[in-house]
């Protein structure tokens, strides 16, 4: 392994997440309720839903296009820093949200939420290139590890704006990402160029899109891993972007206590993305996502019953703990089953089924909770079912590392 190309990689994980930290989970879902909806009874819910939802669904369409085009044309890292400024642009202009400007909010994120995937998708894709197999769970679980680091001292870093001067935190937000991230685009390998430009690589996907979606339904063991995914995921992800405004209005907790919360949260993130990185190349990724999904069956149903905050952040260490593993071991998981390359496309289609899936766990949130007459326990029920079902699909994949 090349020790730069994989510190640059693992530092733009340390960037990228104080977006997530604060953007979609402790920070601006709250804001966006509370302040600039204002209204009771599950309506911002709904509206933090559809925003959700809706970004998720136009990553989830795009996303596996992209991949390929970026794969054919040679342009992985230009479709990442093009993402990348789209992200920390719309993120710079929340300082102009105001009471009441619920589209505004709305559209604002959308652009945000699909510029910060979408990076995503290229970032990931760097992973086979600069780890090889029987490395891969602990360079991935490393990029977890420091984005958790990241999440938190990006949440530490907001504190003391998050009330009266919440206009800066979004300013804070998009500095802290610009500047970590620099060092990807600097050292991380060139893109290389191909037989195509990115306008005809653009015209071939197109044109050859569904033999490309075929060939990912032809890789048995990829198609049956991405279908497990689809379930499980959602119900990870609708718990991150919804945890803020549960621990709000379910358990009482103010704005700083909400951020308090998700910096113990994003440490015991780091623990399990650390802890099991080496199991995960030792062991093979299928056996850590078995034992982390039964934890997260459990975190479900424990937040239907719980009612203390004190047992709510006991519940929250665990979440974190399964956070961390999940992600981590997943992304090895995927890489181990995509063929040279590739990547691009095929972490395209990752994307895809966990962002299509994206639109149903939010919304299925929402939609239970205004069914429920604001109360919100019901919809963790539901999002248990997503983990029991990932669960059963991911027994049908064999684990390229397990057998080896």
């Amino acid at each position: 392994m090349n020790k730069k190309h994989v510190g640059a990689w693992a530092l733009f994980d340390f960037a990228n997440s104080v977006y997530p930290a604060v953007m979609t989970t402790a920070v601006f879902p709250v804001f966006f309720i509370t302040f600039v909806v204002g209204d009771e009874g599950g309506v911002g819910e709904l509206w933090w839903g559809r925003a959700v939802s809706l970004s998720a669904l136009i990553v989830a369409v795009s996303s596996p296009l992209l991949g390929a085009v970026a794969d054919r044309g040679g342009a992985r890292k230009k479709f990442m820093l093009a993402y990348t400024s789209i992200c920390l642009v719309a993120v710079a202009m929340m300082s102009t949200l105001d009471q009441g400007m619920v589209l505004q909010g709305f559209l604002l994120f959308v652009v945000a939420n699909v510029g910060f995937e979408s990076s995503l998708v290229f970032y990931n894709a760097y992973l086979p290139d600069i780890a090889p197999p029987e490395r891969q769970g602990w360079v991935s679980g490393l990029g977890f590890g420091v984005g958790y680091l990241g999440s938190a001292l990006g949440l530490v870093m907001v504190i003391p704006f998050a009330g009266d001067r919440i206009e800066l935190v979004w300013f804070l937000v998009a500095g802290f990402f610009l500047v970590f991230s620099l060092p990807a685009f600097l050292v991380l390998p060139k893109d290389q160029p191909t037989d195509m430009s990115i306008a005809q690589a653009a015209r071939w996907g197109v044109t050859s899109f569904r033999a490309i979606v075929k060939e990912v339904w032809d890789l048995k063991e990829l198609r049956n891993f991405l279908f497990a995914f689809f379930f499980y995921i959602d119900g990870v992800l609708t718990i991150i972007v919804m945890a803020g405004v549960v621990a709000t209005e379910t358990f009482g907790f103010d704005q700083q206590g909400t951020i308090v919360l998700f910096l113990i949260v994003q440490m015991s993130a780091l623990v399990g993305a650390f802890a099991l990185a080496t199991p995960t190349d030792r062991y093979g990724p299928k056996r850590v996502l078995n034992g982390v999904l039964g934890l997260w069956i459990f975190v479900g149903v424990a937040a239907y019953v719980i009612e203390s905050p004190t047992l709510f952040y006991g519940m929250a260490v665990l979440a974190g703990l399964g956070l961390g593993s999940t992600q981590a071991a997943s992304r090895a998981f995927l890489s181990s089953l995509v063929p040279a390359g590739k990547e691009a496309g095929m972490f395209g289609f990752y994307a895809l089924c966990g962002k299509s899936s994206s639109v149903i766990g939010p919304l299925m949130f929402g939609y239970v909770t205004v069914w429920a007459d604001g109360n919100q326990r019901p919809a963790f029920l539901a999002l248990t079912g997503l983990f029991i079902l990932g669960l059963v699909l991911l027994q049908r994949v064999r684990d390229p590392r397990a057998a080896a």
